[in-house]
C-alpha cells in the first residue's frame, strides 16, 4: 500500500517506516524541509500556514498520524498549551481538507493518541477503551486530538486510533531517561511509586500500528500498552535489576517534582492500569507482555 506517515521522525515514526518498507509497503513521510532518500519519499507541509504538497495526498491508501508537540518538553506554560494541543488539531485539520479535496476515497487514517485520555490519575480501574475521557489537561489533549481523526468517518475512511502508553526504548523516551540515575546507582521511586506506569515496547507499538494497517476490519479505539500491569516502583527496581545495579535510593519527593516540573509532574506522579484486552481480541500478539523481558531484549 502507499502510506504517508506524519512524525515520521520521531520514535515511533522512524521504526515503523523501516517495518513498513520490510514489508513491502511504499512509505511517504511528510516533513518541514525537502530531504533526499532511496527508500522513502518526502514531502514538505507548513501546518502554520494550512500548506501541504498535494502530490502527498493524491495516490495514498493510508495515512498514519503521529505528528504532535512532546508534552513531556518544556513547562505547560498557557503558551505551551495552546502548541501541544494545535499541533495535533491543526495538522489534523490540514490532513482532512487536503484529503477531502484531493483523495476522498482514502482507504484508512490510523491516528495517534495517548493513555492521558483517561486522565492522570492514581485509580485502582483498570481503565478500557469505553471508559470516559478524564479532565485534565492530557485529557482535553487527547479527547481534542480524537475528534479530529474522527472527522475522517465523513469520508467513509475506515478510522483507528491508538491511545499509546509510556514507549519503551533505550535510546529515546522515558526509559531513556530514567536509565542515566540507575546507571549511577542511584536509581529510586518517584513520589509514592505506586503509580501505574503502563508501558508498551517499541516493537510492540510499531507493530500494533501495523496490525491496524493491513487489517480493514479493524476500526475505532485501541489501547497501545502491554498486558502487564507495573506501577512506578516495580518498573524502576526492574530497570536496576537488569543492570546489575542497586536500589536503596529513598524515594523522590513529590513536593521536589511539582516545584521542577509544576503542573506537568503529573507526568510522572500518576497513573492507572490500562487495559489490553481489545488489541489482542483482534488477534495481535505481543512480542514482549511481560517487563522483565522487554527490559532484558532493550538493556542486557
Amino acid at each position: 500500500m502507499n502510506i504517508l506517515i506524519t512524525g515520521g521522525t520521531g520514535l515511533i515514526g522512524k521504526r515503523l517506516t523501516e517495518i513498513l518498507i520490510e514489508k513491502g509497503h511504499s512509505v511517504s513521510i511528510l516533513s518541514r524541509s525537502k530531504k533526499q532518500s532511496d527508500k522513502v519519499n518526502y514531502y514538505t507541509w507548513n501546518i502554520a500556514n494550512q500548506e501541504i504538497e498535494e502530490e502527498a495526498i493524491k495516490q495514498l491508501d493510508v495515512i498514519v498520524h503521529l505528528a504532535g508537540a512532546n508534552v513531556g518538553e518544556g513547562r505547560w506554560t498557557n503558551k505551551r498549551k495552546k502548541e501541544i494541543i494545535d499541533s495535533r488539531v491543526d495538522s489534523g485539520n490540514l490532513l482532512f481538507e487536503s484529503v477531502k479535496k484531493h483523495n476522498p476515497k482514502l482507504k484508512a487514517f490510523i491516528s495517534s493518541s495517548a493513555i492521558g485520555y483517561y486522565g492522570m490519575v492514581n485509580s485502582n480501574s483498570i481503565f478500557e477503551e469505553s471508559d470516559p475521557s478524564g479532565s485534565d489537561f492530557l485529557a482535553e489533549v487527547c479527547v481534542k486530538w480524537e475528534e479530529t481523526a474522527n472527522k475522517f468517518n465523513e469520508l467513509n475512511t475506515r478510522v483507528a486510533i491508538v491511545r499509546t502508553g509510556v514507549v519503551l526504548d533505550k535510546n529515546d523516551g522515558a526509559l531513556a531517561k530514567l536509565l542515566t540515575p540507575i546507571k549511577l546507582g542511584i536509581g529510586s521511586a518517584l513520589g509514592s511509586g505506586k503509580q501505574a506506569m503502563p508501558w508498551i515496547h517499541l516493537e510492540d507499538i510499531c507493530d500494533i500500528y501495523t496490525h491496524l494497517i493491513e487489517n480493514e476490519s479493524l476500526s475505532g479505539i485501541y489501547n497501545g500498552v502491554a498486558p502487564s500491569n507495573d506501577n512506578n516502583k516495580e518498573f524502576s527496581r526492574a530497570v536496576a535489576k537488569v543492570l546489575n545495579k542497586p536500589f536503596w535510593f529513598p524515594a523522590v519527593p513529590a513536593f521536589a517534582l511539582k516545584l521542577l516540573m509544576g503542573e506537568q509532574s503529573v507526568i510522572a506522579l500518576k497513573g492507572s492500569h490500562i487495559s489490553a484486552k481489545k488489541i489482542e481480541t483482534s488477534g495481535f500478539k505481543f512480542k514482549y507482555s511481560k517487563l522483565k523481558e522487554a527490559l532484558i531484549n532493550l538493556l542486557d
